[in-house]
């Protein structure tokens, strides 16, 4: 039997050998030893069972060959502080939504302080749910808000549905393309917030294969040059956005300016921010609506 210290030895210069990150060989181990990070190193000398190795290293070259990514292995992604379950019907939650997240939360908050909204819940809708992480999260954090979430595809729907369900957040799913169901149904809300499909097409080749060949190309990628979604989701959004209402996207690096002209050209008194991310590149549009 090998020590558990030589099997991450092993396996991290086998990922590296393979322009790999090597860090995939603790993450995937701790799942087939099923420990915490804590007690994974309190372990390093015990040795790992022979039918858990034999798996772990079967994994190991999977990823390595195939670029499969660990999360689509173990079928769960940590995001925000919690475990969602992750599939290839839904985008793998990426550390940038965190920050989207973050900042949606201050500015609820912020709202809640407005002697229009101090009496009633807020209301919030999540354009393009995937696993629900966005949505589900708002509800645990803000749990006094009314929160909706849509998507067009009905797997990825059923995904959030599960982890709604297994992290005990009260989010109504609703199946769709962009506001469309909210308009049909008349639900008006006061923030709208949305990770969209915003990659353009011709950008394929040049994504890792961890992303082009395993995430859903429907969340991938977007017409017009990556900036179809937010077309769509602002020219809809009169219909559905609260007066005094907040309208906030993720965005490519490079789009900041355009998504910001396509917000002030059908909200021109609204006040828009570009907010850039951890790693100082422009990641959030952050638009505050004034009563017309």
């Amino acid at each position: 039997m090998t020590r558990q210290y030589e099997v991450l030895r092993r396996a991290s210069l086998f990922l590296e050998k393979h322009r790999r990150e090597a860090r995939v060989a603790e993450l995937l181990l701790q799942h087939h030893l099923n420990v915490s990070r804590a007690v994974f190193f309190t372990k390093m000398q015990e040795h790992v069972p022979e039918d858990i190795l034999s798996q772990f290293e079967a994994d190991i070259r999977k990823h390595a060959e195939t670029g499969v990514p660990i999360q689509h292995v173990t079928g769960n992604a940590e995001f925000y502080g919690r475990s969602f379950f992750v599939n290839e019907n839904v985008l793998i939650p990426r550390m940038e939504t965190e920050e989207l997240v973050q900042h949606v939360i201050k500015e609820a908050e912020n709202m809640k302080q407005s002697p229009v909204n101090k009496n009633r819940p807020l209301s919030i809708i999540d354009v393009g749910t995937g696993s629900g992480i966005i949505a589900i999260t708002l509800k645990l954090e803000l749990e006094k808000a009314s929160v909706f979430a849509a998507d067009i595809s009905v797997k990825a729907l059923k995904t959030a549905k599960e982890n709604a369900e297994k992290l005990q957040s009260d989010v109504t799913f609703v199946q769709g393309d962009f506001l469309l169901p909210f308009m049909k149904q008349d639900i008006k809300a006061d923030v709208i917030v949305s990770n969209p499909p915003y990659i353009a097409k011709q950008e394929r080749p040049m994504l890792a294969d961890t992303v082009r060949d395993f995430d859903p190309e429907i969340a991938l990628f977007a017409g017009e040059n990556g900036l179809l979604a937010f077309q769509e989701i602002i020219a809809q959004s009169p219909s559905v956005l609260n007066k005094n209402g907040l309208l906030v996207f993720e965005i490519g690096h490079e789009q900041g300016k355009a998504v910001r002209q396509l917000i002030k050209k059908v909200y021109p008194n609204s006040t828009v921010n570009v907010i850039k991310d951890i790693n100082g590149k422009d990641r959030i549009v952050s638009a505050k609506l004034s009563a017309e």
